[in-house]
């Protein structure tokens, strides 16, 4: 099975990271903010109406505390 993204590219992590300058950073973060604002958005209006489940293993993911110390 092929690997497949969900918010990021694994360039777009790169560029975030910093790995790529500071233009290519902004230009990804910019792509990832719109996503969010807009795509995420409509996804997770979807979910709340059609596949409650889904949407609470999607919260469960980006809601968790983490432990930043890893």
């Amino acid at each position: 099975m092929s690997k497949t993204r969900a918010l990021l590219t694994e360039t777009e992590r790169e560029q975030i990271a910093g790995e790529h300058g500071d233009q290519r950073r902004y230009q990804a973060t910019s792509r990832v903010r719109r996503r969010i604002d807009e795509e995420l958005s409509k996804d997770i209006e979807v979910l709340e109406e059609h596949h409650s489940e889904l949407l609470e293993e999607l919260r469960d993911v980006t809601c968790e505390e983490r432990d930043h110390n890893e």
